[in-house]
């Protein structure tokens, strides 16, 4: 049971030569939501998150370039500062919490 459920993801890169950069982003937008360019956003079974690590192990050089695959807390809010990360009524299904503006000022105790 635990091979198959799917948990949310965060994958960020830093890849220092334009054309693999541009191989990771074609191959990371087969996997998830891109959020920002270098980040995106995946829900991964466990044997899925060891396939797309291979994938990425394959288009990189391990001296130059920096590929990291943060498992994302279910239980938070996904919070943001500034534009929003998604379009006003666009919601990923399954996140456990709300999207939550950073800037709102009623939720600073």
């Amino acid at each position: 049971m635990a091979q198959t459920r799917r948990t949310p993801h965060l994958v960020c890169y830093d890849i220092c030569e334009p054309r693999r950069l541009a191989r990771v982003h074609r191959r990371m937008k087969r996997w998830g939501l891109p959020l920002q360019y270098s980040v995106f956003y995946c829900w991964l079974t466990p044997p899925e998150h060891n396939r797309l690590a291979q994938e990425l192990a394959e288009l990189i050089d391990r001296k130059a370039d920096d590929v990291r695959i943060y498992a994302v807390q279910e239980s938070r809010p996904t919070r943001w500062l500034g534009r929003r990360p998604l379009p006003e009524g666009v919601q990923l299904l399954g996140l456990a919490g709300p999207w939550q503006d950073g800037d709102d000022q009623s939720s600073a105790a």
